[in-house]
């Protein structure tokens, strides 16, 4: 992340928007298509156990297709590329970025992706969705998107669907209960939703029962992307950083403050940060490029 610091510094007595240049880490891309205790009672363990069985028995392509359908209605501004606009320089951009990331667990383990952000707005919500749909186009991987933010909870609604209950209902719920994963056939994914926004989320995620149920689910899944809530000044993310094994920050020009990117580079293990995701981006040379050299403009009929 050296460029990232120097472009920090050299950016001192600057204002609200901050130019990045690329990051040293080999997931830092250019990203378009985005723009916001309780008690010790604990899940038995037989629970999660017959849980994870059940999934492992039905292995992709059998895995998605066991849990409850939910279908979609994606509203007509959603910015979800990888679903609605697969051709285009943003959905490019989420492949070559789940490229990146498959090379990058053939040398560590790389399973549990966390994606978040400095403060809200950043587009941290969508660049997991995009990026969970596009890791799940290769088959016969099965990929969890997991929706970590209990607190503003924005992804059924880019998918179209209606609030479904999920973590926070589970976090809730008698021991003995398991989440509500849906099967999203249309993206070719599972979806464990935040559910409805719960009074004392931290202290739910800090109650013992989330790293049990990870547990289960990384035996079930190929990846699971999680979506977090951002680092400032909320204390959730530090709970999903134990969790995961690779961390994404996304930042977006124009709303990242120096200062407020620098605390939350601070505030990450930096053994887990893999990279930096720039967000809306002005620069749209590379939108001739692929214009050019993409997918719309080869002719009819040509290899």
């Amino acid at each position: 992340m050296s460029r990232l610091f120097e472009a920090l510094q050299r950016s001192e007595g600057e204002g609200f928007s901050i130019e990045f240049p690329p990051a040293d880490a080999a997931t830092n891309e250019l990203l378009k298509a985005a723009g916001p205790e309780v008690g010790s009672e604990q899940t038995p363990p037989d629970a999660l156990q017959q849980f994870a069985a059940s999934v492992a028995e039905n292995a992709q392509p059998g895995v998605v297709a066991q849990f409850a359908p939910l279908g979609l209605d994606v509203p007509p501004e959603s910015r979800l590329v990888a679903l609605t606009d697969k051709e285009s320089l943003p959905a490019e951009k989420f492949r070559f970025l789940s490229v990146r990331l498959r090379q990058l667990r053939q040398a560590r383990p790389l399973k549990k992706l966390l994606i978040t952000s400095t403060v809200p707005e950043e587009g941290k919500s969508l660049v997991s969705a995009n990026l969970a749909i596009t890791l799940a186009r290769k088959k016969p991987q099965s990929v969890l998107l997991l929706e970590g933010d209990l607190r503003r909870p924005v992804l059924a609604r880019e998918f179209g669907v209606s609030t479904p209950t999920g973590l926070s209902e589970w976090l809730q719920s008698r021991p003995t209960q398991l989440p509500v994963i849906y099967n999203l056939q249309q993206a070719g994914l599972c979806f464990l939703p935040a559910g409805h926004p719960p009074h004392n989320p931290l202290e739910l995620m800090q109650s013992g029962r989330l790293s049990e149920l990870f547990e289960s689910l990384t035996e079930s899944f190929d990846w699971i992307v999680i979506d977090s809530p951002p680092i400032l000044p909320l204390g959730d993310t530090s709970v999903w950083t134990r969790l995961a094994e690779g961390v994404l920050l996304v930042v977006r020009e124009g709303i990242t403050q120096r200062q407020q990117l620098k605390r939350g580079l601070e505030a990450l293990d930096r053994s887990k940060l893999l990279g930096t995701v720039l967000n809306d981006c002005s620069n749209v040379d590379r939108d001739n490029y692929y214009q050019r050299y993409g997918p719309a403009a080869q002719p009819k009929g040509a290899a």
